[in-house]
């Protein structure tokens, strides 16, 4: 066995022995005033699995919201090409249909065909709070019905934290309280500031185990947090899914930063859009939206989001020293811009064709490598730095990807950039996240330049970069002469 696969086996054993130990340290157990019986009779008939096969199979939990068959999951389903099916847990399976899918909060409505249904009761979002005990029900690989419980660790607008633990294919799972009632939705699994769906898919982050597909090395929950979307969001997006077959967002057009002094300030303002309009201008600081005092800016990304195009607001700012008061009509965030953040996410959801399975041969054993064909590159490795190495670097105002390795012979060596050059713009727009000129990059025809722009030595530097295409492999760890389940997993899809 090569080190590289004993170093990701020992981070994997390590993981899941973490997993099992805080599962074990934290409680996990049943407070003795609930009746946990009753409340799984209540709510598991509501509970199935969904099944979205296009090329790749993804199976995630879903709820069921409607005695006519609609049932809210996680957006693990591609609008093209995507066969759905629904099995409750007596192991019966029904077609489905994508009724419609938020990229913003990664809700998807489904309508399974026939069959009797039974509606999960709602909650209001006022029936949880910190310390809540709550309970986690979904569906097991066995298609029986699967519980957890912990208690909710902490709670914002936009998510609900938990102190639970979660199998694969848990996502869309209902999270519910004492009385059995729909208080949220699973979003994923939660490390740090990131969070991962916890998706039984074939996710390049993935790999196989015992022929179920388990939670992604990098993503495993060794904190034992989970991420829950709050029910009064579950509520909004599958109405408005299930009236208009799409989730209408709010625009603002603004381009905004963190600043030195941890403000949220705007960087660029859209032509045309509703901030010019109301007379917002670069350099200004947002103070308050809609009442609500701004404190981050994904926050603040997200409120204008949940808002609907033509709401009236009121923002306050603040422009050399003083505050203004601003009324905003907000515009319509084009779905196409949506979906592109989504593809960029999750390619294999949309583009399963443009992966391949390459059994490979070597002296340790067999193993499947998913191979990613035509994928744009220039050549570099890059470093998301914070604002103390952007103000080192001559970062004017927020921070941006410092180049750490550029590939010999690649086009960005070919186009002159050096290792430890500071990339703030691409075409234009300002980046700091490796996401942003990864997805302006994958957006580009083969041959076309991307236009950045970088400091060097605290001078800007304008450099035109080739894009190239190359293919990746995303390696799976799994012996196949002792894992025949593979090959039976493939066939069946």
């Amino acid at each position: 066995m090569n080190n590289n696969i004993r170093k990701m086996l020992t981070m994997v054993f390590i993981a899941a022995v973490s997993v099992f130990l805080t599962c074990s340290a934290t409680g996990y157990g049943l407070d003795g005033d609930i009746d946990v019986k009753e409340i799984i009779q209540k709510a598991a008939p509501s509970v199935v699995r969904v099944e979205a096969v296009n090329g790749m199979r993804k199976v995630a939990t879903g709820v069921v919201i409607g005695k006519d068959g609609y049932i809210v999951t996680t957006a693990l389903v591609s609008p093209i090409g995507t066969n759905i099916f629904v099995k409750n847990s007596s192991g019966e399976k029904f077609d489905a249909e994508l009724v419609g899918m938020d990229p913003v909060t990664h809700i998807a409505l489904v309508k399974a065909e026939g069959g009797k249904w039974e509606s999960i009761e709602w909650g209001e979002k006022e029936e949880v709070d910190t310390g809540s005990w709550i309970g986690v029900i979904s569906i097991s690989p066995e298609d029986s019905t699967a519980v957890t419980s912990g208690i909710v660790s902490s709670i914002s607008r936009d998510k609900i934290r938990l102190n639970v633990c979660l199998m694969p294919g848990s996502s869309g799972s209902p999270v519910v309280n004492e009385k059995g009632r729909m208080v949220g939705l699973i979003r994923g699994v939660y490390s740090g500031q990131t969070t991962w769906d916890v998706l039984g898919d074939n996710d390049p982050r993935s790999h196989i185990v015992g022929g179920s597909l388990s939670l992604s090395i990098v993503g495993t929950p060794v904190s034992g947090l989970a991420v829950a979307i709050p029910i009064d969001v579950v509520r909004k997006v599958a109405t408005e899914i299930k009236e208009k077959g799409k989730v209408q967002r709010g625009w603002l057009g603004v381009s905004i930063i963190e600043n030195r002094d941890e403000e949220i300030e705007v960087y660029d303002v859209d032509t045309d859009s509703p901030a010019e309009k109301a007379g917002i201008r670069k350099g200004d600081i947002i103070v308050e939206f809609d009442g609500e005092k701004v404190t981050s800016s994904s926050m603040l990304a997200y409120d204008i989001r949940m808002h609907r195009p033509g709401d009236k607001l009121k923002i306050v700012i603040k422009r050399d020293d003083k505050t203004k008061n601003i009324k905003v009509e907000l515009g319509e965030y084009s779905e196409k811009n949506i979906m592109a953040e989504f593809k960029e996410k999750y390619p294999l959801l949309f583009s399963p064709d443009k992966f391949r399975l390459e059994k490979i041969t070597k002296p340790e054993g067999w193993y499947f490598s998913l191979v990613e064909k035509g994928r744009n590159h220039i050549g570099v490795y890059l470093e998301e730095i914070n604002r103390d190495l952007s103000e080192y670097f001559g970062v004017n105002r927020g921070t941006g990807l410092l180049v750490t390795k550029i590939v010999k012979d690649g086009p960005a060596e070919k186009a002159g950039l050096k290792v430890g050059d500071v990339i703030i713009k691409a075409d234009g727009r300002r980046i700091e996240k490796t996401k942003e000129l990864e997805g302006i990059i994958q957006r580009k025809e083969e041959e076309e330049k991307v236009s950045l722009e970088v400091l060097r030595n605290t001078k800007v530097v304008h450099i035109e970069v080739i894009v190239e295409r190359e293919e990746k492999d995303f390696p799976f760890l799994s012996d196949l002469r002792k894992r025949a389940s593979w090959k039976r997993l493939f066939e069946e899809n």
